[in-house]
């Protein structure tokens, strides 16, 4: 029997083409909502999922962001400075998960939010699906689910591989976020793909699609009509989003002007409709060819 065969041969089809390593129950998330984010590279999943963070834990909830991308910065907004990785402290021990304590791989961040990175592989030569899982399986050892309301999964771009796909394992909602551009767009109908194929064998549903660095979403909401998906919140491009990376900080600790408050409003108004519980999206996302054509901006 092969490498290969020992670790497919109790997983079930992950979809056409596709065999994935199945989820050890012992690891599944109990008792918080889970959600994961993903968008093409650069469209502000990051800055998305911190200010969401911040917003779940205004409404009173115990909040756990882990960032998903080897270049760790999921989480320095709430932090303020970039944190060793689950990967870089896993390094030091040998990889001996059970000299670890949970001070060494999580901190708090802005109002209570408790920040991961679980960091990845050097380039080229392991899998992102490793270090995820190797992640929850130090938070559940740690027990450290068991006083968290909300997971956010922060996930590195629009790859949508089987190891980059494995939050959606552990996930009950997945969000895109997406510009009113081409390459963003096209990116998301990827990801619908890759978030149909998980639900056939997990939990995780669409949520729907949250417009960012837009003035307009009327080309995202075109879109969404056509595979039966939903925007749930809208981000114009502001400048003041863009200085709170610079300053390290959360949307809710800058200044309160019109544009900051009303962004901080539509944050809030979306942690509280996540909480409450979005209906499942059954989206049919569209063939690459076909999408190429429904986009052709005129």
């Amino acid at each position: 029997m092969t490498m290969l065969d020992t670790l497919t041969r109790d997983a079930p089809p992950d979809g056409e083409g596709s065999l994935q390593v199945a989820l050890d129950p012992a690891d599944k998330i109990k008792g918080a909502k889970v959600f994961a984010v993903y968008g093409k590279g650069g469209i502000g999943k990051s800055t998305t999922s911190s200010n969401l963070s911040a917003a779940f834990s205004k409404l009173g909830h115990r909040v756990l962001q882990i960032g998903c991308d080897p270049k760790h910065d999921s989480t320095f907004t709430l932090t303020k400075k970039l944190m060793p990785t689950v990967i870089d402290v896993l390094e030091t021990v040998d990889f001996h998960a059970e000299e670890l304590r949970p001070e060494d791989y999580m901190f708090e961040g802005y109002n209570g939010v408790m920040c991961v990175e679980a960091g990845g592989p050097p380039a080229g030569t392991g899998c992102g699906g490793y270090v995820v899982g190797q992640t929850v399986k130090l938070l559940k050892q740690h027990h450290l689910l068991e006083d968290t309301d909300v997971v956010i999964f922060d996930v590195l771009g629009d790859v949508v591989c089987g190891g980059f796909a494995a939050p959606l394992q552990h996930a009950e909602r997945a969000l895109v976020v997406a510009a009113n551009d081409f390459d963003s767009i096209f990116a998301m109908n990827r990801i619908v793909a890759a978030i149909k194929a998980k639900s056939k064998n997990y939990d995780v549903r669409l949520a729907g699609v949250v417009a960012n660095r837009s003035a307009e979403t009327d080309e995202i909401d075109r879109f969404a009509d056509a595979i039966g998906m939903k925007r749930l919140a809208h981000f114009k491009d502001l400048d003041a989003i863009r200085r709170s990376r610079l300053k390290k900080c959360t949307l809710f600790e800058m200044d309160d002007t019109p544009d900051i408050v009303a962004a901080q409003n539509e944050y809030m108004k979306l942690a509280d409709m996540l909480w409450a519980g979005v209906d499942p999206l059954d989206a049919q996302p569209m063939k690459d060819r076909d999408i190429f054509d429904f986009l052709g901006f005129e």
